[in-house]
Parts: structure tokens; C-alpha cells; sequence
């Protein structure tokens, strides 16, 4: 006999369905209890990022004011802008200037001769090497600026062209710029000083390979000294634009610059001069309030955005007995706890009556929010907008004005830090006897010297008779100051002459700081009043500065002390004054860095809100873990019942086979009967 194996075909059942329907019994009430707890765990991941979002919308708005220049900015507006501009900075100061200018400075400019006759940019010039060098010119002497070194440039056939000297000239970046002009039916180079001002005049020297280095003829036709008579053989070039500082009066005091641009006349403004006027215009410098106002109105919305959030994620209303999805989530309550404790502690390291935020007019409301009051803000900035700055950003402040404060490090801590000087920083210095020799010659024209320990090479001065004694100190630094050695190792020195003597001093402060002469001839020393070596009264060296920041001995280096122990990290410049107590240093830490530090944390991979996401996500993945075992446990019990069904299939079918044969039987015997 066959068996059968199509379900339902011998009971009449349909097994497919009702097993169906078994299997969805039984997963149901599971399903449905863990379709709710993923929707819940879905919410808070929702509600989690949503907070996050605002957590770092806050913390940009804390950016806005951790900058102290925001809180200090200055505006310069003039009354008359054609005759200058002005733009001030923090270290500007209040106040309302007359000005008027009289001179805009000029660069000097420099023509070959109208009568060079060049007709192509390709004519030859000539060789040879051209020197220039930059001074003053007053009463016929030429003076070179110290501050100037003599450059030399070399012309050789491969670019005496009157358009390759010009390029020679350009490419050399020698302090000045050369251009072609052409005059009618010739052309004429222009040589023009970069930088303006009177002490940046002209002198060029040419080595001509003709053999003539005044005449007309070859490369001394660019030959200019300024202190000949016009028309005289080595003054060949022609001025068309003089050296010129500009001049200005400030409140009735004569001012000169050497550039257009003027810096610290006004302190903490810079001029720009545009044009001269018979009459003075007016100047104002004002605390401008618009930009910190703005970044602290932009701080206490971020704020009350972050709370309106927090409240959106974490209500319950009572009547509804609905919630927040993040109702009782401890992290969350934790993190706006810690912000607004932040908000409401006092600030360490403030000076005066700024202590808190509350001082500059933000409070904390009884909703949680915070309140700006504007008035409040702006009458603390006009005050003292250096205080209102150390409430948000990091700010250090000195009580001593001859002593400046150093960006803080990174690690330094918050804190006032009493300040002593037991030693002022001090420069190098070598003083000769007494000298009044002027005329320096082949016998005392070349010396050479350690500046701060660097040596240099051979240094020469100009063979003449000097003017004076100042003419010839002069004469000295600027000579000193252009030796390549030096000016490599950034050591340069300041010379003057007083009392009759020549006193060398080192530009540098600290222990490092000395000058000592290691070559000069007899007649040289007896012209200076110096000897060479250790001088035991000429040369004195320069001494570091030493003192206390807070409890602890500073480090000193030159006129820098960087503090230790609770004050490291933090440096001063003591600019000069006297030994013994000197004040206090002041550093703020602000609100700004504290709540970055905060919410840096808040926002990290291994934060609060990173750790509530990932327990968040393993508990989703639980719940997937829990969906197919779920699966598993019904395909297995699917495939019992549907074992059973079928068995009891084949049951009834047996069955029926048995009935079918028995009525069969019994019909057949009951016909047999009849």
C-alpha cells in the first residue's frame, strides 16, 4: 500500500494552515515584545544623538568666546578719511586725536642722464659691479643707515644690456627696483629705493672694467654720490623723486615716519597716510562692544538650545503618563549638571569685580536657562574689557607695567602668582677710554670682534674725517651690524659715544650677551680707547633676570622668567624697574576653556554619550541575537508539529483504507446472504 505524504489529503486537514497559524500564536506575544524594546532602545539612540548634536552646537558657541580679542577690540574712525586711515588693535587706548600731516613719505628715485641716448632696451650699458648702499644725506655728509647693509651686484656680458642690468638689479633683491622708461625716442633706467623715509637715500657705487667708474661712459653712468655737486663726475644719475619721511602733527607734537604707514605715534593705531592737509582732522579710538557682545549672545543661546533640548528628551508629563525618550537617563542629567556647575562657579584668576559670569550680567534662571542682560555687558566691557575677557577666555595680566605677561602653556593652571625681581636682565656693554680721534685711516680702518660669542669676520670702516664723534658711531654700529657672521647668528649691537668715550652695546639681555675685541691694530685701540680681550673695566657682561613667580624660583633668560612648580608654563618679560616685589600675575583660565575641556570629553569616543550609543547598539544587537533564536526554536517546533501531523495523516489514511475494506467485505457479504 502506498504512503501518502501530501498533508491533508487522507484526514481532509489543511495542516499548512494550521500550522501557520500555530507558529504565529506562538511568536507573537516574543515578537511583539521585542518590536517594543527595540522601538524604545531606537528612541534613545534618536534622542542620544539629538542631544549629542546639541551638546556640539553648544561647544562651537564656546569657541566664539575663548578668543580675549573679542573682548577688546577697538575702533578707529577718522573725520576725514582722504588724508589717512586708521586701524587700531587691543593695545589701543581710548581717546580722541587731533592730527593733521603736512609730508607723505617718499622713496627716492633715481634716471640715467636724459643725455645717455639709449635708443633699444638691448644697448650695451657696460661691466663691472654695481654697491648700494642706503643713508641719510644732511649738510653735504652722507650717513649710513645702520640698519641697511651695503649690497653689491655684478654685470657681467651676459647681462649688460640695459634691459639685463635692470633684471640684474630686480633679481638681486638688493632694497631697490628697477624699471625701463622711454623718454621720446629713447630709454631711460629708473632705479627706485624700496623702503621710503630719508635715512633710506641712495649712494651707489660702480667698479666699472672700463677703468673709469665716474664718467659718462660704460656702467658709471649709474654712479650717484649724493654728496657731490650736480653736474660732477660720479654724481651721473639725476634724482627725480627725493628720499622724504613723511610729517605730521599729533596733538600739537611734531611727528616724523619714514613710511606712509605710522605705527605707535597713537599707541596701538596704525596710520596710513594718504594725502596732506593745511588743517587737522580729528582721530577716535572706542571700545567697540559689537563682537564680544554678539559671541556672548550667541554662547548664552547655545546654551539655552542645549537645555531646551535636554527638557524635549527628559520630560514627563504626569497626566499623560507619557515621557521623554530619554527620561532618567543618568548620563544625560549628569552632563547638564556638570555644564551648569561650570556656569555658575566663581573663575579663578580673575582680578577686580569680575569674578563670574553673573558680574558681566549672564544669570541662570529658575527654568534652567540662562539671561543676558545687555546693559549689564556693556557697562563691564567700557569698564575694564581686559576683566570681562578673563570670565571666558584665557587671559594673563600683569599688576607692574614694566612687566608683560607670555601666552600661558597649555598645562599652566589658572591662578594670581605674586611676582619678585632680585635681578634685572641686563646687556652686554664695553666702554672705552676717552677718544677723540676723527680721521680714520688705513692704520685704524679694520678690526674684528665677538657679539655674544659669535666672532666676526674682518670689519672695515670708511676711510675720512667723521663730522663728530657721533658721525663716527655711526660709522661703527652700521658697519658692525652689516658683517655677514653677525647678522647670520642675529647678533647686532648699538653704538654711542658719550663723556668722550665709545660705548659698545649688545642689542641682546642675558648671560649670553657680551662683546669682547679679538683683532685691532695699535692705532685703532688708541682711536677707540679699547683693548683687545677680557677688558676688566671696559667689558662688562650682561646678566639674566632672577626672581620668583608665585612660591617657586623662576627660570631666568635674558629678561624672561618662565615659572615652575604651580606656576609652570607661565612666562614674564621684566622690561626694567627696580629689584624687590613687583606686583602679581594674574591668569584666568576663563569659562571657555573649562567647558571645551568639558564637553570634549562629553563628546569623545570613550564619553558619556559614545558609551550610551554603544550600550545602546549591543543591547539591539541582543535583541537580533534573541529574534533568531526565536526563529530557530519555532523552525524546530514547526517541523514537530508538522512530523505529528502528517503521521497522524498517514493514521487516518490507514484508517480509511481499513474502513473502505471492511464496508467492502461487509457489502459483499451481505449481497451474498441475499
Amino acid at each position: 500500500m502506498a504512503t501518502i505524504t501530501s498533508s491533508g489529503l487522507a484526514s481532509g486537514l489543511d495542516i499548512n494552515s494550521i500550522l501557520t497559524k500555530l507558529m504565529d500564536a506562538e511568536r507573537a506575544p516574543t515578537t511583539k515584545r521585542l518590536d517594543n524594546q527595540e522601538a524604545q532602545i531606537q528612541a534613545k539612540l534618536t534622542g542620544i544623538g539629538t542631544f549629542k548634536g546639541a551638546v556640539s552646537d553648544f561647544r562651537a558657541a564656546v569657541a566664539g568666546i575663548s578668543s580675549a580679542t573679542k573682548f577688546q577690540n577697538l575702533s578707529a574712525t577718522v573725520s576725514n578719511g582722504d588724508l589717512f586711515s586708521a586701524s587700531a588693535t587691543s593695545a589701543a587706548q581710548a581717546g580722541s586725536y587731533d592730527i593733521k600731516v603736512t609730508k607723505l613719505a617718499q622713496a627716492q628715485k633715481l634716471a640715467t642722464a636724459k643725455d645717455a641716448n639709449f635708443t633699444a632696451i638691448s644697448d650695451v650699458l657696460g661691466s663691472g659691479t654695481l654697491t648700494f648702499q642706503f643713508g641719510t644725506l644732511a649738510g653735504g655728509e652722507f650717513t649710513a643707515n645702520p640698519a641697511k647693509t651695503t649690497k653689491t651686484v655684478t654685470i657681467d656680458p651676459t647681462n649688460n644690456t640695459l634691459a639685463g642690468v635692470r633684471d640684474a638689479i630686480n633679481k638681486a633683491d638688493v632694497g631697490v627696483s628697477a624699471t625701463l622708461i622711454k623718454d621720446g625716442d629713447q630709454y631711460r633706467l629708473s632705479i627706485s629705493a624700496t623702503d621710503a623715509g630719508a635715512a633710506n637715500s641712495l649712494k651707489i657705487g660702480v667698479t666699472d672694467t672700463d677703468g673709469n667708474s665716474t664718467d659718462q661712459t660704460g656702467l658709471s653712468m649709474l654712479a650717484y654720490n649724493p654728496t657731490l655737486a650736480d653736474g660732477v663726475a660720479g654724481k651721473n644719475m639725476v634724482q627725480t623723486v627725493a628720499a622724504q619721511n613723511a610729517e605730521l602733527t599729533v596733538d600739537g607734537l611734531d611727528i616724523t615716519s619714514a613710511s606712509n604707514s605710522v605705527v605707535g605715534v597713537v599707541p596701538g593705531v596704525t596710520l596710513t597716510l594718504k594725502s596732506t592737509s593745511d588743517t587737522a582732522t580729528t582721530l577716535n579710538v572706542a571700545q567697540d562692544n559689537s563682537t564680544a557682545t554678539k559671541a556672548v549672545e550667541a554662547f548664552v543661546a547655545g546654551y539655552n538650545k542645549l537645555m531646551e533640548t535636554h527638557k524635549s528628551l527628559t520630560f514627563f508629563n504626569a497626566q499623560t503618563g507619557q515621557g521623554g525618550a530619554l527620561i532618567g537617563n543618568a548620563s544625560v542629567r549628569s552632563i547638564t549638571s556638570q555644564i551648569r556647575n561650570a556656569l555658575t562657579s566663581a573663575i579663578t584668576g580673575t582680578t577686580g569685580t569680575m569674578r563670574s559670569l553673573a558680574d558681566a550680567g549672564i544669570s541662570l534662571q529658575r527654568d534652567g536657562t540662562l539671561k543676558l542682560d545687555g546693559g549689564k555687558l556693556d557697562t563691564a566691557l567700557k569698564a575694564d574689557p581686559q576683566a570681562v575677557a578673563g570670565l571666558f577666555s584665557r587671559v594673563t595680566r600683569t599688576t607692574d607695567p614694566l612687566i608683560s605677561a607670555s601666552s600661558p602653556g597649555s598645562a599652566s593652571q589658572p591662578g594670581i602668582y605674586p611676582i619678585t625681581v632680585s635681578q634685572l636682565g641686563t646687556q652686554g656693554r664695553y666702554t672705552g677710554s676717552t677718544a677723540s680721534e676723527l680721521t680714520i685711516g688705513a692704520d685704524n680702518s679694520t678690526f674684528k670682534l665677538k657679539v655674544n660669542g659669535v666672532e666676526s669676520g674682518e670689519i672695515t670702516l670708511t676711510q675720512k674725517t667723521y663730522a663728530s664723534s657721533a658721525a663716527l658711531a655711526t660709522e661703527l654700529q652700521s658697519q658692525i651690524n652689516a658683517n655677514s657672521t653677525l647678522q647670520t647668528a642675529s647678533a647686532s649691537i648699538s653704538v654711542g659715544y658719550q663723556s668722550g668715550a665709545f660705548t659698545f652695546t649688545s642689542n641682546l639681555y642675558g648671560s649670553a650677551s657680551k662683546i669682547e675685541f679679538t683683532q685691532a691694530s695699535a692705532s685703532f685701540q688708541t682711536t677707540f680707547g679699547i683693548s683687545l680681550g677680557q677688558s676688566q673695566t671696559g667689558q662688562v657682561d650682561g646678566q639674566d633676570v632672577a626672581g620668583t613667580i608665585g612660591s617657586a624660583t623662576a627660570t631666568g633668560s635674558g629678561r624672561k622668567l618662565t615659572g615652575a612648580g604651580a606656576a609652570a608654563g607661565l612666562n614674564v618679560e621684566v622690561l626694567g624697574g627696580s629689584t624687590g616685589t613687583r606686583g602679581a600675575l594674574a591668569f584666568s583660565g576663563g569659562i571657555a576653556q573649562k567647558l571645551d575641556s568639558l564637553l570634549g570629553n562629553f563628546l569623545s569616543q570613550t564619553g558619556p554619550l559614545s558609551n550610551e550609543t554603544n550600550n545602546l547598539n549591543q543591547r539591539i544587537e541582543t535583541i537580533g541575537t534573541q529574534r533568531t533564536a526565536l526563529t530557530k526554536r519555532l523552525d524546530s517546533l514547526e517541523a514537530r508539529y508538522r512530523t505529528q501531523f502528517l503521521n497522524m495523516d498517514q493514521i487516518i489514511g490507514q484508517l480509511n483504507t481499513t474502513s473502505a475494506f471492511l464496508t467492502q467485505q461487509m457489502t459483499a457479504l451481505n449481497n451474498s446472504n441475499k
